[in-house]
């Protein structure tokens, strides 16, 4: 029984220690030729939206997806090489999950 805890406690560990390393990733999409930029960090949580005031109601719609867009793309990207440091899928099995 204390050994389950034990590894429950592990885990819970390992998460914080995981979520803050995603803190840190932060990525900026870009949308409508550089007018619409989106910040995120690595937990995917929003950082910053920023909309250039020379933008109509349908530019900003296109803007705003396009940021989308570009900055999933790029978080994908960069997750993928942190989740490559930490030692790929392997890491993972090896926490459990």
């Amino acid at each position: 029984m204390f050994n389950k805890i034990k590894q429950i406690k592990d885990m819970r560990d390992q998460s914080k220690m995981m979520k803050a390393m995603l803190d840190e990733v932060v990525i900026v999409g870009m949308g409508a030729r550089g007018k619409v930029m989106i910040t995120v960090n690595g937990s995917h949580e929003t950082l910053g939206v920023k909309v250039d005031e020379s933008l109509n109601h349908s530019e900003i719609e296109t803007g705003v997806k396009e940021a989308l867009n570009d900055v999933n793309s790029k978080l994908q990207v960069e997750l993928m090489k942190k989740m490559k440091e930490m030692g790929g899928l392997d890491a993972f099995k090896n926490l459990g999950l």
